[in-house]
């Protein structure tokens, strides 16, 4: 006799067709192409099937309340948008939930799994909104060092991308620009526009800390973190940060 399908996997099961049932197939090639699927690109070997984020949001709304069994599940699926759709709903679920028990739970299971956040927007749709309250709070700490220290790109994108929390909601910018100005030397470019979309943010801020921080290190700085950081400032400031990188 053939054993039961186990619950938690009927869940995933009903999950996944949820979002096949909004998929645009048509959308497949675009999504691969943008997130860099190809051999020897950091998404080498991603699966997409065609959902768009509003429409994975729907869906994954609707799931936040799911077992941290159902979520491990999802997130052990090689579709791209089936990962998203369960960091997404673990998003709503620690937005929403007055249970502490039920946030620490879920950032407890977020550190174990940054290895599956394992594209861009995957770390950027899930770090400042589940880490970042956190590091915000003087909580997990610990946590953000590890990540910060990782040779995993995607570890230490989550350190970064998480500080934008502190950053947009609490308007506190110290802890940002410190882990900028730590990863200003890595050799991704991810990491490159990471560190420039945090420092663009700051700006948006404390125009001043930007601008301090740019005199401090400029000469550091990539053309891409340069041009991210920079890129709501007016055209002549720019060329003057533009040319005092060019002059190292």
């Amino acid at each position: 006799m053939t054993s039961p399908t186990p619950p938690h996997r009927l869940i995933v099961k009903n999950w996944q067709n949820e979002l096949l049932a909004v998929s645009r197939p048509e959308k497949i090639k675009i999504l691969s192409s943008f997130f860099k699927t190809g051999k020897g690109e950091y998404g080498e070997g991603d699966v997409f099937a065609g959902v768009a984020v509003p429409d994975n949001r729907a869906v994954a709304r609707t799931h936040s309340h799911e077992t941290i069994e159902v979520f491990a599940e999802m997130l052990q699926s090689p579709v791209h948008e089936h990962r998203l759709s369960a960091l997404l709903a673990m998003v709503e679920s620690y937005s929403r939930c007055k249970d502490a028990g039920r946030q620490t739970e879920l950032i407890d299971f977020y550190e174990t799994i940054i290895p599956r956040c394992n594209n861009w927007d995957l770390v950027d749709l899930s770090a400042p909104k589940l880490l970042g309250p956190e590091i915000s709070s003087g909580r997990r700490l610990d946590m953000h060092e590890r990540l910060s220290s990782s040779t995993l790109i995607w570890a230490r994108r989550t350190a970064v991308v998480s500080t934008l929390h502190d950053v947009m909601k609490c308007r506190r910018t110290a802890l940002a620009t410190s882990q900028c100005r730590r990863h200003l030397d890595a050799p991704e470019p991810l990491m490159h526009k990471a560190v420039g979309w945090v420092l663009r943010e700051v700006g948006k801020k404390e125009i001043d800390t930007l601008r301090a921080f740019l005199d401090d290190n400029v000469t550091r700085m990539t053309a891409t973190t340069l041009s991210y950081a920079t890129e709501k400032m007016d055209k002549d400031e720019r060329q003057k940060w533009r040319s005092l990188r060019n002059s190292k």
